[in-house]
């Protein structure tokens, strides 16, 4: 029975939770502890500098401030005559301990939570100022009522300041909360490489072809989930705030009004939810439809000079077409569940508009509200209205939210930061190189490639291996280095560090000459005259002059012929040293006579303990492949009678 999916919840939180505390036991419900007691900490801090402008205030302007906020000086008097400041004094002090016992594991993420802190403050800041406004376009209104032109001035005074003390708090709120998006992108992105690199899962996910576009993964949906996730964060922490606090004032216009506000919105988010359901799956096939048509444009760009060779644009062209049908396709079946889940969000969004008045009517005309209490009744309204409904009014940003949280949690669970060994063909450390009983499969494990083979080489010996197109000599080469596991049997073969292997396309990284010849250890130091007589060696003495000197940057795999890549890749053989090398049809671009001199600079080699070559057939005794008489065997024949102690092992073609 296939094991159940884990939940949207459990996805979201096995990605989020490690920025801010570790994956442990229990973790996920710490961090929400943690969260948690931060807002009240935050809270606390808030009520005693609140409590502290209304004291310091009615200390120099008692008369001015009993007019403006008269209701605040006696609460802030009862909250300290009463004994209340003892609650907010726990307010600070119990988060403090929580945070302290939890140090040690915070200890690494400290950033990120004084960063989410200040976000959270400033948050609650702009709460606490649309609470205060709410008071004061309610006084301000009833002032023109009654036609008090004094209170009028003196509240239009007041919301001045209001605008004055809001205008930074929003602005930096907006600069504090992208910066931690930036810095816990940054902190998501390093890990998410450090996993697609570590133990060849890079490698093992492109086998495998179950992972989609991980450069888009890594790139774009890393950058909309840590956004996305912090605007959902804030609007859900000030959604909170706005309920907590307007459901109050709701409350003491009519008990009627908050049940309506209630209902109403349950049972609008109950039906946005079922139908904005299926947006869920339409959105996640989007993100991957519009990533295959990217990468189809990519492709072309990239192999643009073979394209051109073949006159292959009618085909490239349907085929381009054919992934674009699909994002139509997609997009037409998405925008029309869009369309349909509209009708309803937008009949449910305009009733509000009047819903409130409709309920206070009655009290107002009889005399028992003023009419600044029904515009503050209504303004109320909208926040815990708004509030409520956040799953409506956030459908299309939440659908696309779970389609990204889907394709990043897939993608780390393909990429593991431990993983574990497969079955089949095993690696052990040895001083040399030895096959036992080693069987290779096919990947999809229905055909033998080489069965039962056993083959070790003495210190100082060479193997040159060979056989037909497909008969496996490549997945040989993958097998000693680890990368082929299907099958079975036992490779010995010296540390991957003292192995260095040519492959026959060579790979042209994005940086200078030097990184070219000193890959992968760019921190390799050498003179440019040692780099120039590597170069010498290779017969492309003129390449640095002619690019532009070693620290010059181009795109080396359109600028060099592949028979320039090849000899480049031989540089850097001389460049390492290494104790072993392993070459795949290393020289198949070159000429007959550069192909001998690369070998017999091999040959020459004190360092090269042992050479393992899988290569072309040279003799045409072997099933035809390459032929001598094509003049591209001889070098490869000549280097087998030159290496002392060098065997030929021929691959057949096996069937089954």
């Amino acid at each position: 029975m296939a094991a159940k999916p884990p939940s949207l919840w459990r996805r979201f939180a096995s990605i989020a939770q490690p920025y801010f505390f570790p994956r442990i036991p229990g973790g996920g419900w710490i961090t929400l502890l943690l969260m948690a007691v931060l807002m009240i900490f935050l809270f606390g801090i808030l009520s005693v500098v609140v409590a502290g402008a209304v004291a310091v205030g009615n200390a120099l302007a008692p008369t001015l401030v009993g007019k403006i906020a008269g209701g605040m000086v006696a609460l802030v008097k009862d909250l300290f005559s009463s004994g209340g400041w003892l609650l907010i004094a726990s307010a600070l002090a119990v988060p403090l301990l929580v945070f302290g016992g939890y140090r040690r594991h915070l200890k690494a993420r400290r950033k990120a939570w004084m960063l989410l802190a200040m976000v959270l403050l400033l948050s609650l800041s702009v709460t606490g100022i649309n609470v205060a406004f709410s008071y004061i376009g309610n006084y301000f209104t009833n002032a023109l009522v009654k036609k008090n032109q004094e209170m009028a001035y003196i509240y239009v005074a007041v919301y001045f300041c209001g605008f004055l003390v809001g205008i930074p708090i929003v602005a930096f709120y907006g600069y504090v909360r992208d910066y931690l998006g930036m810095h816990w992108r940054e902190w998501m992105t390093g890990e998410f490489l450090g996993n697609y690199f570590k133990n060849r899962n890079y490698y093992e996910i492109e086998a495998d072809g179950g992972i989609d576009n991980p450069d888009q993964r890594i790139s774009e949906d890393i950058r909309s989930f840590t956004r996305t996730s912090l605007a959902f964060l804030l609007i859900i922490l000030g959604s909170l705030m706005d309920l907590v606090s307007f459901t109050g004032i709701l409350w003491s216009k009519s008990h009627l009004l908050v049940g309506v506000v209630l209902i109403y919105s349950v049972v609008g988010t109950l039906l946005t939810a079922l139908i904005g359901r299926r947006l869920v799956r339409l959105n996640f096939n989007q993100l991957r439809y519009e990533a295959d048509f990217r990468y189809g444009l990519v492709h072309v760009r990239d192999n643009a000079e073979s394209i051109a060779f073949y006159q292959g644009e009618d085909p490239e062209t349907a085929q381009i077409r054919g992934r674009f049908k699909n994002v139509l396709r997609n997009f037409s079946l998405l925008i029309g569940w869009q369309r349909n889940l509209s009708f309803f969000t937008t009949a449910y969004s305009y009733l509000p508009l009047v819903l409130p008045f409709l309920v206070l009517f009655g009290p107002y005309f009889k005399g028992k509200i003023e009419y600044g209490d029904m515009v503050q009744a209504n303004f109320a309204f909208s926040q815990v209205y708004g509030a409520l409904s956040l799953i409506v009014s956030q459908i299309e940003s939440i659908t696309n939210f779970a389609a990204g949280i889907k394709r990043l949690s897939t993608f780390a669970e393909a990429i593991p930061a431990e993983r574990t060994p497969p079955q089949g063909i095993f690696s052990e450390r040895s001083g040399g190189f030895a096959m036992q009983a080693m069987t290779l499969m096919t990947p999809d494990n229905r055909r033998n490639l080489i069965r039962d083979l056993s083959v070790a080489l003495a210190p100082n010996d060479s193997l040159v291996v060979v056989g037909p197109s497909g008969v496996g000599k490549s997945s040989l080469l993958r097998a000693i280095a680890g990368l082929w596991t299907r099958g079975s049997g036992i490779v010995r073969r010296p540390p991957l560090g003292e192995i260095f292997f040519l492959p026959q396309k060579p790979y042209m990284l994005l940086g200078s000459l030097r990184d070219q010849l000193c890959y992968p250890q760019l921190k390799k130091i050498m003179q440019d005259t040692e780099l120039q007589w590597m170069l010498e060696q290779v017969h492309l003495e003129d390449l640095a002059e002619r690019m532009g000197g070693f620290d010059a940057t181009t795109d080396w795999a359109d600028v060099l012929s592949l028979g320039e890549q090849q000899r480049l890749a031989f540089a850097r053989l001389l460049v390492h040293r290494p104790g072993f090398a392993v070459l795949d049809e290393a020289t198949s671009a070159l000429d007959r006579e550069n192909e001998a001199h690369l070998y017999d600079l091999l040959r020459k080699r004190e360092s090269a303990t042992s050479a393992w070559a899988t290569a072309r057939p040279c003799s045409t005794t072997t099933i035809g492949f390459w032929s001598c008489a094509a003049g591209k065997s001889g070098a490869c024949c000549r280097w087998l009678s030159t290496v002392p102690r060098c065997r030929r092992y021929r691959l057949k073609v096996k069937s089954g």
